[in-house]
């Protein structure tokens, strides 16, 4: 009996954590922030690129984080943009990441 009561605590409380971290990611809105103004300066690199728009959510708020050059962390990268999904409630911010840049196929003779 012990032993099947345990097994549902840790059953709850693995459901509870998963079900709140779920929440935990994404930041519902319904009205887009506004984007800030700001000027481009010179890449400090040929290998920097320039990420324009970009959001980090942070107590339940996004907060611009975009208008930045970055490196990739390694050779082959390319940055793929953020941008807004729409949701049932609103939209939330899908930030934007670095992917292995595809390579062309050769034509087979």
């Amino acid at each position: 009996m012990q032993n099947w009561k345990n097994s549902w605590c840790i059953l709850v409380i693995i459901i509870t954590c998963n079900v709140f971290s779920v929440y935990a990611q994404d930041v519902i809105i319904t009205t887009r922030p506004i984007v800030p103004q700001y000027e481009r300066i010179l890449a400090p690199s040929t290998r920097h690129i320039w990420i324009d728009e970009d959001w980090e959510s942070r107590g339940g708020k996004y907060v611009f984080v975009g208008g930045r050059w970055a490196e990739p962390p390694r050779q082959g990268l390319i940055w793929v943009a953020g941008h807004w999904a729409q949701k049932t409630s609103g939209e939330v911010w899908i930030r934007g990441h670095w992917i292995e840049r595809a390579r062309p196929m050769r034509p087979r003779y």
